[in-house]
């Protein structure tokens, strides 16, 4: 006969919760006041133990807390999101930091100092919501404003292009970029056949697959990533005059990415890597911050430009349109509970509020579709927008009604239509047929012509903005779009994938193209007839390459300081200063989480256990031990790698004076030169923190 587990008895002053025991004895827990109940609010006495007949009897059927707690449970999941699922979000407030009356009737955007609450979802698109952060994907970038007018959803990527041009290809490309359904693999990457088969018979996919195998796909962080609305919109004002619109999120603290092996590193030591940083940024107080840019243009530009900006699949470069800053975005504080905000936000890119407007843009147009439908799916419901995350914050009327999840009291009386002759106590709410400022009215395009399934003309150019980003890049931006190419397509088994995709390439940049062949052992390939001549006579866009437009500042980012036992105190000290003074994170990694004695007898707490915090989760690193404690560090594999993969991923490396004995051990005394510099001093650390600034040492070679 088994003997039932014994509980303690809690000598803690606080009130107690009954428990029942051994024999059923009641023994005591602590708990915090709170009474806990049933959903249906009922107390409950026991939450340790279920309805038996007997001590050792059948559970009761009759139970029905335990019945309500089991039913709750199994149904506590909803259906993850089909794209996008691996994602974080929070909460912030965006200010308006100019005045549009002139372009749109948008209330937000009516008073310069206009403070919009809003809420950012930032996501991974091909793997599920149990995958890594750092796969080589695009970045979703979804922002819903809590405007006076109503929700008003930018959804957008980090990347301002698409894979396609018209909505009826999204299913494929998203069933082809999916893991295959045969194996189930693999998972939130797309480096494996039935993506590069069906891109490589999309010539308008060339310049997107440009951006994904840049260095934009694995960014360091996301407050360091760029957002754009992709599509092109429309301002509206108090006349009906349309101003066409782009959307772009220039973050404050500049763009910046990670080298690939990095990324597959930082997947295996912190597979949550973007949600902690934003996490953490937040919860410090070093609030990520964009500014919110729009090119806005009328339609006599947009005839002059040299493609379709109705396409998705390009980009209106900032040399022809500049960018103007209209608003700031803040993302001040972190969620309560992620399910019911970051898993349960519905973000809709048909939610827009009066003054902004839609455009002919036919993957939009399907967008508008898809997001509203599968609300429904995830969310049990088409009543989702009274969960609190998606609810708006200014008056709601209408007479919508009943329906699953019908949480309020939408009408009283006898009305729940309109029109209606009742008494206007009763009416209920109206259409507003005011002027524009008033009520949302669609901008009144002419539009004519034949009902046709086609693809225009003037979306037939698939290679000449590819082939503009592709110039655009610095030296060592387009090595790493060579070195991701070669890799995502050694996953391909058919080589006729491999060649098509070569031969679309080809259109672009004859040596991109030969690069990547040769970097696969495949013959180069003829090249593919295009659609359209590619323009070779369009200028590069400086704008478009990351290193090309670096921040000049540490702030926002990472030091890992690396310490022993009997490190010098004063040195420590003053690399704290100093990156703290430059408004960056400095987290203390040790032989030992506990932190280590310093020169002066203190003692400093340690953040991170070195075993635990390799240099791939910092931006730049220092090591700073003592002269006995770098003979343990030379001879710790956890410590060689700290070292060896900064050097590798180019990271700025700080080196005290008793450091070299790491140095020899891990085979870099010949290689390091000015970008590793010894610190000594407080002063040194100033100048370090200064050379960080450059966030990477681009020129170093690197270890063989």
């Amino acid at each position: 006969m088994a003997t039932p587990r014994k509980s303690s008895t809690s000598k803690s002053d606080e009130r107690p919760e009954a428990v029942v025991g051994n024999g059923g004895e009641l023994h005591q827990l602590p708990r915090n006041g709170e009474v806990m109940t049933t959903a249906q609010g009922v107390p409950i006495s026991d939450d340790q133990n279920s309805l038996k007949a007997g001590d050792r009897g059948p559970t009761l059927l009759s139970d029905q807390v335990l019945r309500e707690k089991i039913f709750h449970f199994d149904h506590e999941r909803i259906p993850e999101r089909v794209v996008h699922a691996r994602g974080y979000g929070a909460h912030g407030t965006f200010e308006t930091l100019e005045s549009l009356s002139d372009i749109t009737v948008a209330d937000l955007f009516q008073k310069k100092g206009t403070k919009t609450p809003a809420f950012v979802r930032f996501s991974t698109v091909a793997g599920r919501a149990g995958s890594f952060d750092l796969a080589r994907d695009v970045r979703g970038f979804a922002v819903k404003l809590y405007t006076q007018q109503g929700n008003w959803d930018i959804v957008g990527n980090n990347i301002p292009v698409f894979f396609i041009q018209d909505a009826m290809k999204f299913p494929d490309l998203v069933h082809s970029v999916k893991e295959e359904p045969d194996r189930g693999f693999p998972q939130a990457q797309s480096a494996h056949d039935t993506f590069w088969d069906f891109v490589s018979f999309m010539p308008e996919s060339t310049h997107m697959t440009l951006w994904q195998m840049s260095d934009r796909a694995i960014p360091r962080s996301f407050r360091f990533m760029e957002g754009f609305g992709v599509h092109t919109f429309r301002f509206v004002d108090a006349d009906g005059k349309s101003t066409f619109v782009k959307f772009h999120w220039k973050p404050k603290q500049g763009a910046q990415s990670v080298v690939w092996n990095e990324a597959v590193k930082i997947n295996g030591a912190d597979p949550d890597f973007h949600r902690r940083d934003l996490w953490d940024a937040i919860t410090a107080g070093d609030f990520p911050q964009w500014d919110l840019a729009v090119q806005l243009f009328d339609d006599e530009v947009a005839d002059s430009l040299p493609f379709d900006v109705l396409d998705p699949t390009k980009i209106i470069p900032e040399e022809d349109v500049p960018l103007r800053v209209i608003g700031r975005l803040t993302l001040d504080r972190v969620v309560d509970n992620e399910f019911a905000e970051i898993e349960q936000v519905a973000f809709c890119t048909q939610n827009i509020v009066p003054g902004v407007d839609f455009t002919n843009d036919p993957l939009l147009q399907g967008r508008n579709f898809s997001y509203l439908d599968t609300q429904l799916s995830r969310l049990g419901s088409t009543n989702f927008t009274k969960l609190p995350i998606n609810a708006p914050k200014c008056p709601v009327a209408h007479f919508q009604r009943d329906g699953h999840m019908q949480t309020e009291v939408p009408q009283t009386g006898p009305v729940a239509y309109e029109p209606n002759g009742y008494p206007d106590d009763v009416t209920g709410p109206r259409a507003e047929p005011r002027p524009q400022e008033a009520s949302f009215r669609s901008f009144e395009a002419q539009v004519e012509g034949e009902t046709r399934r086609i693809r225009p003309e003037s979306f037939a150019d698939h290679y000449s903005q590819a082939r503009v980003y592709w110039i655009s890049q610095t030296p060592v931006e387009q090595q790493h779009i060579v070195d991701a190419y070669t890799f995502e397509l050694s996953k391909v088994k058919n080589p006729q994938i491999r060649s098509r995709v070569v031969a679309n390439l080809r259109n672009v940049d004859e040596d991109l193209a030969s690069q990547i062949a040769d970097g696969l052992g495949l013959p180069l390939p003829e090249a593919s007839e295009p659609f359209a001549p590619v323009r070779t006579d369009l200028p590069a866009s400086p704008a478009l390459s990351i290193l090309a437009d670096p921040p000049n500042t540490f702030a926002g980012r990472k030091l890992g300081l690396l310490v022993t036992d009997g490190s010098d105190a004063k040195l420590v000290k003053g690399l704290q200063d100093a990156f703290t003074k430059a408004k960056a994170m400095v987290t203390v990694v040790a032989p030992k989480v506990g932190g280590a004695e310093l020169s002066d007898g203190s003692h400093l707490e340690g953040d991170e256990l070195l075993k635990g915090a390799p240099s791939v989760l910092f931006d730049a690193v220092a090591i700073v031990p003592s002269a006995e404690g770098v003979q343990q560090l030379a001879k710790d594999p956890a410590a060689k790698d700290f070292l060896n993969d900064a050097f590798n991923h180019y990271k700025f490396i700080g080196l005290g004076p008793d450091a070299t004995p790491l140095v020899e051990a891990v085979g870099l005394a010949d290689k390091l030169d000015d970008t590793t510099p010894t610190i000594s001093s407080a002063a040194d650390a100033t100048s370090f923190v200064q050379e960080c600034a450059q966030l990477r040492a681009w020129e170093r070679p690197v270890s063989e």
